[in-house]
């Protein structure tokens, strides 16, 4: 798992920092937005493959994606988690939240 930190104007993006689980538990990832209301999305990626979309405005899981996934925010606009339920050895690799806001009808997004 990857931490990630990135500015778009005064927006600042953090993720947890690097995490490690045994098969079979469960890990979340914790993501932040600096300030203002925001969806993430969550995309995870293996070495020599594209990033893939595991969940989108925040909770909605992307099609084909199992149900061992999912997303959340804390109501604040601000902290968001992806939560790994009964974790396999398959769904090692990096984890990357993007933050989506809405400037003068515009759709934004930041890393």
């Amino acid at each position: 798992l990857v931490w990630l930190s990135s500015c778009f104007g005064q927006i600042v993006v953090t993720q947890s920092e690097v995490k490690s689980v045994l098969p079979g538990q469960t890990i979340s990832i914790d993501c932040s937005v600096s300030k203002g209301r925001y969806y993430v999305s969550w995309y995870s990626q293996k070495p020599e493959e594209a990033p893939r979309l595991l969940v989108y405005y925040t909770n909605e899981k992307n099609s084909g994606i199992p149900s061992r996934f999912s997303g959340s925010g804390q109501g604040n606009g601000l902290d968001f988690s992806l939560t790994i339920s009964d974790a396999q050895l398959e769904d090692a690799g990096d984890y990357y939240c993007m933050s989506l806001h809405k400037i003068s009808d515009n759709w934004v997004f930041t890393q």
